[in-house]
């Protein structure tokens, strides 16, 4: 479920009630207010998924400390206002019962990356093992380049943790981090691991990983190739599974995405689309002009996360990968 800036903060604001959107309106610009208010105005009805994934996302950033606010009271209050006491509650008491792993989720990239950079190289292959791949992939972006290769190989080469590591670990982010402690081992595939973190690095930092991957070990390079998904493929994804994504996107991140597509799958994503869907979005790319390379490839890492979702899901097929082949 794809939703940009703009939709969260109208979404957020209608849940919280008029007296708090009120207050935080007064504090936004003009031209945000307006785009904020346009996407409010078109919302007969709120979407309970929505509301739950952006009241969420808030309490995520202001765990992680990338929103600062008074305190877990004020978090309580928010979390009230759009959920309800009995669930704030329940919210709350999770996060306060969570063991040191468990609450890495709620530490920023920035903060967690600082903190491993001075760890050994297999320590931080156990953390990334542990963390969401969204976030593992930022913490890896965040670390010294020199050290990324190695430690990606370190993450494909991850089959268990055992309880001993898992402890060890535990104890230095309890002193780092003020962390609580568990005590379960885990078995990873490593290479299923980095390939998803890989999908959601930045292109530059993808590619840097894969040649020193491939320099000492062509074949693990190629098995994690296998498992990763790139804008590229999606042009092997068939016609009902490119209406799915469609779908999840807006037309914004379309257009800024299609600027550098093949001509292969532009084709294939207007055949997908009603004339006049084709003609809104042919017209938005034209008008658009000259943008970033780095806005064209964080649209096009929407749709993969889109379509890594769906396929996740089982809702699509995208033929080749893996090493399988399909039949009628």
């Amino acid at each position: 479920m794809v939703m940009n800036g703009y939709e969260k903060a109208a979404i957020f604001l209608s849940s919280v009630g008029e007296d708090v959107a009120a207050q935080i309106l007064r504090l936004l610009d003009p031209e945000d207010i307006g785009k904020i208010s346009s996407y409010m105005a078109r919302e007969k009805k709120l979407d309970r998924k929505k509301v739950d994934l952006v009241l969420q996302e808030t309490l995520d950033r202001v765990s992680s400390g990338d929103i600062p606010v008074a305190g877990q009271d004020y978090v309580k209050k928010i979390l009230s206002l759009g959920l309800g006491d009995v669930d704030a509650e329940k919210i709350l008491e999770m996060v306060s019962k969570e063991s040191p792993l468990e609450s890495l989720k709620w530490v920023s990239p920035k903060i967690l990356s600082s903190f491993l950079a001075t760890e050994h190289p297999q320590t931080i292959a156990l953390v990334l093992c542990l963390l969401e791949s969204e976030q593992a992939s930022e913490v890896m972006e965040a670390l010294p380049e020199h050290i990324r290769g190695d430690i990606a190989m370190r993450v494909a080469a991850t089959e268990r943790i055992p309880d001993s590591a898992l402890v060890e670990i535990e104890e230095v982010l309890r002193t780092q981090l003020d962390m609580g402690q568990g005590k379960s081992g885990k078995t990873f595939e490593g290479t299923k691991v980095i390939a998803e973190i890989l999908n959601q690095c930045d292109r530059s930092t993808e590619q840097s990983i894969f040649e020193k991957i491939e320099s000492q070990n062509e074949v693990l390079a190629e098995s994690i190739r296998e498992l990763m998904l790139t804008f590229d493929d999606l042009e092997n994804i068939d016609d009902r599974g490119i209406q799915l994504i469609l779908k999840e996107l807006s037309t914004e991140d379309l257009s800024l995405a299609l600027k550098t597509a093949s001509d292969v799958l532009k084709d294939k994503i207007f055949n997908n689309m009603s004339k006049r869907a084709v003609q809104i979005l042919k017209e938005e790319m034209e008008t658009r002009g000259p943008v970033k390379v780095s806005d064209v490839e964080a649209a096009q890492q929407i749709i993969v996360r889109a379509a890594r979702k769906l396929d996740e899901e089982g809702k699509i097929v995208i033929a080749g990968r893996g090493g399988e082949e399909l039949v009628e």
